[in-house]
């Protein structure tokens, strides 16, 4: 019997499982005025990540693999489909108890990477292992916290000052990164997610005014 053979021979759960990430939901112990599952965040994180590799290497002439980058934000919460999505202070309220949820983190990861046909773990388990990538991965945790900022600053415009303390600590994280292609998205982006609909479309409106080519 072929490899291909046995791979079909019983179904492999783990695409399965990653559908299920939209049923869990991220930012449980604070009121939203807009809730957000941890498929929703896996998006927007692999997104961010594109446009900061993007920016590193159009813009300060790295050469960053965005598309390997890409590929390691798609699954970078990928354990969550069996620890859910543990709020920041739970984890970190002390060493043990994070070194604890470390891991659990590596336990299901080594699950995950169970469920994908023995031909393609090759391919998938450095994607899901926490470990190993470390440049890149740098791209994809700042890609993480910019959409908590963007969460963040988007639940404040609307008036939800629960996000208040969390804003300035990913504020905080982000200072930390040192990153350049960070501060260009928070320059040259991220001011727009504080802006409603209708005056992104005025602003964008005036700028085709003022350019007689558009």
């Amino acid at each position: 019997m072929s490899t291909s053979e046995n791979s079909t021979a019983k179904p492999h759960h783990f695409l399965a499982y990653m559908y299920r990430l939209k049923h869990i939901e991220r930012w449980s112990l604070m009121r939203n005025t807009d809730k957000e599952n941890v498929a929703e965040h896996t998006f927007h994180v692999a997104m961010t990540t594109h446009m900061l590799c993007t920016i590193a290497n159009e813009v300060f002439h790295k050469k960053v693999d965005s598309g390997q980058a890409v590929a390691l934000a798609l699954f970078h919460d990928a354990t969550e489909v069996f620890t859910g999505d543990i709020p920041t202070p739970v984890k970190h309220h002390n060493s043990r108890l994070l070194n604890n949820f470390r891991e659990i983190e590596q336990l299901a990861a080594e699950r995950l990477v169970g469920m994908i046909p023995a031909e393609l773990q090759r391919v998938y388990s450095p994607l899901i292992d926490p470990q190993g990538d470390h440049e890149l991965r740098s791209y994809v945790k700042a890609a993480d916290l910019l959409d908590a900022y963007v969460k963040c600053i988007s639940e404040l415009a609307a008036g939800n000052r629960e996000f208040e303390i969390a804003k300035r600590q990913t504020e905080q994280k982000l200072k930390q990164l040192d990153m350049p292609e960070v501060h260009y998205f928070l320059t040259a982006l991220a001011p727009s997610f504080n802006m409603t609909l209708d005056e992104i479309s005025l602003s964008d409106e005036e700028e085709h005014a003022e350019d007689p080519m558009s």
